[in-house]
């Protein structure tokens, strides 16, 4: 697992790196969004995260959901349009999960993506991400994750 100035980025994944979201795909077609780690330490504790309702339209580019921290409100982007099939329930109720556990309990939204083959090849993978989290966090004076 590549892991950049302290913080965890799973192989395993593709990662929009400007915006901080890694992408898994499910085996059906769908794909599971999330935050990285670099996203809840520079959001710090969470405490509110308010997702689309499943069966909304996502453009790319806009918000699947909306996450709250002590410091920080904003959107959680999603590079690809599609359906929102599914909302992690669990971390409605408790959004820590997101800073717990970011790549499995700590998921966002399940999405039934309209163009996956388009977007998939504009996503970095976790093979090849390290470098390119490393010039981001070098270019916005991002420390690394405690």
């Amino acid at each position: 697992m590549p892991k950049v100035r302290g913080c965890n980025l799973p192989d395993d994944l593709l990662y929009d790196v400007d915006n901080h979201i890694w992408f898994r795909e499910m085996g059906d077609g769908n794909v599971r969004l999330g935050m990285t780690t670099v996203a809840t330490a520079l959001a710090g504790q969470l405490v509110a995260f308010t997702p689309k309702k499943a069966g909304k339209a996502i453009e790319a580019g806009k918000s699947c959901a909306t996450v709250e921290s002590g410091k920080w409100v904003g959107p959680a982007k999603s590079a690809v349009a599609g359906e929102v099939v599914t909302i992690n329930d669990e971390l409605v109720g408790k959004p820590s999960l997101a800073n717990d556990d970011p790549y499995d309990k700590g998921w966002m939204v399940l999405l039934k993506p309209n163009d996956w083959a388009g977007v998939k090849a504009s996503l970095t993978p976790g093979s090849a991400v390290a470098a390119k989290y490393e010039a981001k966090m070098a270019a916005d004076g991002f420390a690394g994750c405690a």
